[in-house]
This record gives structure tokens, sequence and C-alpha cells, in this order.
């Protein structure tokens, strides 16, 4: 672990710092893979990217993006026995099932304890980067959608995601690109999280009724 960067006055570290994240990076450096680090690096650009163009904290986003993939470097024993470790009350089939999902939630966990300064904010985006949820804040679309858009990432059907960015709502670009991933894992015929036919419907009925009240508008305009 890097050696803590502290205030001028010899105080606890600002956590959205550029000398926080500066160690933070050269942690994940040694942590994964290089092409895996170089993900983080380009998650970390496109979610202050997005922050900024979404009107959202941009040094969260940064340092969120930058996180997100601190416990990737565990094979799937070693996940369930960090969600051990931390306690962590998980979806049982998920644990036994699809492990790898839970690198999230352990990231988050490991982060929070590690770093007790770290903003809940911060730490409940990384926790929800990989199965998502009901009732994501700006920062945790933020954060999935930057994983999904990275410009290291070359999957079909991106480049027609990534042309909606500023185009429409950060809620909108958030359910394309959760349909998007959603569509391709099926395709693909992996398994899916036991929660992501909740998350879908709870924001197509969200899109769907975002939709009847701009056409009451413009109908009463």
């Amino acid at each position: 672990m890097s050696e803590e960067p502290r205030t001028a006055s010899g105080g606890a570290v600002d956590v959205l710092s550029d000398a926080f994240y500066a160690a933070r990076e050269d942690d994940l450096s040694r942590r994964l893979r290089h092409g895996r680090f170089e993900h983080a690096l380009g998650v970390a650009r496109t979610a202050e990217n997005l922050a900024r163009l979404y009107g959202a904290d941009e040094r969260k986003a940064r340092l969120a993006g930058l996180l997100h993939d601190w416990d990737k470097s565990y094979d799937d024993e070693g996940i369930r026995a960090r969600v051990e470790e931390l306690g962590l009350v998980v979806d049982p089939y998920v644990f036994e099932e699809m492990p790898q999902l839970l690198h999230g939630p352990t990231a988050a966990a490991a982060l929070a304890r590690e770093f007790p300064g770290l903003p809940r904010d911060v730490v409940q985006a990384i926790e929800r980067h990989t199965a998502g949820a009901v009732g994501m804040t700006d920062l945790d679309m933020i954060v999935y959608i930057a994983d999904a858009l990275e410009p290291g990432r070359d999957y079909e059907g991106l480049g027609e995601i990534r042309s909606l960015v500023g185009r429409v709502s950060l809620e909108e670009l958030y359910l394309a690109t959760f349909g998007h991933v959603f569509l391709n894992l099926v395709q693909r015929r992996k398994r899916i999280h036991p929660q992501t036919i909740e998350i879908w419907n709870h924001y197509i009925a969200r899109s769907r009724d975002a939709a009847d009240d701009r056409r009451k508008k413009k109908g009463t305009a």
C-alpha cells in the first residue's frame, strides 16, 4: 500500500485530492494486471468527463472510476473468501454461481474499511457498478456507464451507445447502457444477475413515464 499523503498541517488526507488519487493509482498498478489497470484509468477519465457533462462531482467520479475494480484480481474462491472475511450478506445464488459479480461489493467494503474518509456515495458507486440497482444516483450511473463505454472497450454496438452521450439524459444513457449489457449477456448465453429484470423493469417504467410527461407538456404548449 502506498504511503498516505497528508495535509500541510499533518492532518488526515483529503481523499478527493490529486495526491490521494495518485497514491491509489500507484496501488492499482501493482494490484491489477496491466490490461485491467489501463481499463481502470480509462473508466476514471470517462467518469470524470461524464460528470462534467452531466453536472456531477468530477473528483468523486474520477476516484470511483479508478477504484471500481479494486478487487478484480481475485478468482472465484478468492472473492468468496473476501465476502466472508468482510462479513457481507449477498445473494446465495450469486455467491455460488456468479462470484465475480461480487467484486464491486467486496471492493466497496474493503475500501471503506481501509480508507474511512471515502465519501459514502463514492463507496456506493463502486459497490453498484457490477449489477446496477433500483434507485441509482447520478454518480452510480456515471461509474456504471463509464465502465461500459471507456475507450478501451470494443464491443459491437458500443458506438451507438457512445453517440448518445450528451444527447440524452443521464438516466436514459444509463438505461441504454444497461440494456446493451443485458442483451449482450443473453446473446452470449451468460448467466444473468437475479436483480437484472427488476432493475430493467424499474427504469423502463420511469422512461415511459418521462416520455408521457413530455408528450403532455408538448400538447399543452
